[in-house]
């Protein structure tokens, strides 16, 4: 007789969930011991080339880096995990004398989901909290060569904006809002792709809702004349939050940051599309935790001594290595526009469980 249960056996959900979560994570941290250890042997000549870098330096770069790390690798460790767990209870034909208590294999794979949705809460909460600061920190830190940071002077240099046709390159940005300052103004006077003219100025400052370029020398691509002028108003309409948001990294952001950011961005007239592409892999980043057990399952089923458990344990790691394969390749196809947001974050998600739930009923039947 079947048994319709979520959990047929309590003592058994139990098990089966200490299981996947011990080997989960062993398996998590045999893989950044050995990752951290390759790539500080990769970092250590440029941290300690700087003057007066030593070993705290170094231990800093890994107190930095290993957050990443983790974030990047859990979901491997996830797949590993349920492998080596749902293969080891085949072999010892614990499965077999589940399925012949009458439990279904959804039934056994419902303790390893439940346990993976604990493990992506998890994941999105170390990604929130601690993930993003340390991105911030190391990406900043590598800027510089791994020296002193120098502290935030509200100066951003070398900012690119697109405003219609034109593009405008500033050497300094200072303040922000209607106080905003751009020093070293260039603009390329564009109709359509066709550069019409070059204007420079010394400084651009915010008057009556619009740019007022001051020390201005204007060259003439269609003539070749070369004009000076003392002052122009220009770019009404170009909002400074284009040019003091200009540098907006979805990793290094966390989940409510990002959509403000997003959000005001949005209101200059910016392209998002790959910011909000990394906002919704925020979300089913994390969930392809869930997505593991469910790919791997088809190492629980099928007898042992049939000489196929191997086999089956690689199809199951093809599956899950597919997914990651999949997903990346979306987020790259969203981050270059060809693949709306939802559909680079999500699709690939979509499309292994139901690939997943496809593989478990036909092991069902």
């Amino acid at each position: 007789m079947i048994n319709l249960q979520f959990f047929p056996s309590r003592r058994i959900a139990f098990y089966m969930a200490r299981l996947f979560l011990v080997r989960s994570f062993a398996v998590l941290a045999a893989l950044i011991v050995v990752l951290q250890m390759l790539d500080l042997l990769g970092e250590s000549g440029k941290i300690l080339a700087h003057p007066g870098n030593t070993d705290a330096e170094l231990w800093r770069y890994v107190s930095l880096r290993m957050p990443q790390l983790i974030a990047r690798f859990l979901p491997f460790s996830v797949l590993l995990g349920t492998l080596i767990t749902l293969a080891t209870l085949n072999q010892n034909s614990e499965i077999v004398s589940m399925k012949a208590a009458g439990i279904s294999a959804h039934q056994i794979i419902a303790p390893l989901i439940v346990a993976s949705l604990g493990v992506a809460a998890l994941s999105f909460a170390f990604n929130e909290r601690v993930v993003t600061r340390a991105t911030d920190t190391l990406n900043a830190w590598e800027a510089v060569d791994y020296g002193p940071v120098p502290k935030d002077s509200g100066v951003r240099p070398n900012v690119w904006v697109r405003w219609s046709d034109d593009l405008v390159f500033a050497q300094q940005v200072k303040g922000a809002g209607e106080g905003t300052q751009l020093i070293g103004v260039t603009i390329y006077d564009r109709t359509g792709e066709t550069l019409q003219r070059i204007v420079k100025a010394k400084l651009g400052r915010r008057q009556n809702r619009q740019w007022l370029l001051t020390g201005l020398d204007i060259f003439d691509v269609a003539t070749g004349s070369q004009t000076e002028m003392p002052a122009m108003a220009w770019g009404k309409g170009l909002d400074p939050l284009q040019f003091t948001l200009a540098k907006v990294s979805a990793d290094e952001e966390d989940f409510g940051t990002l959509r403000n950011s997003i959000r005001e961005l949005k209101l200059t007239g910016r392209d998002t599309a790959e910011l909000e592409s990394g906002f919704w892999h925020k979300l089913s980043g994390p969930l392809s935790a869930v997505l593991m057990p469910l790919l791997a399952a088809i190492a629980a089923f099928g007898l042992a001594r049939s000489g196929q458990l191997f086999l089956r344990a690689v199809i199951g790691m093809g599956l899950g290595f597919a997914y990651f394969v999949a997903d990346n390749f979306a987020l790259a196809m969203g981050n270059l526009g060809a693949y709306p947001p939802l559909v680079a974050a999500w699709a690939p998600f979509l499309l292994f469980l139901l690939l997943g739930e496809a593989v478990l009923i036909r092991t069902e039947e």
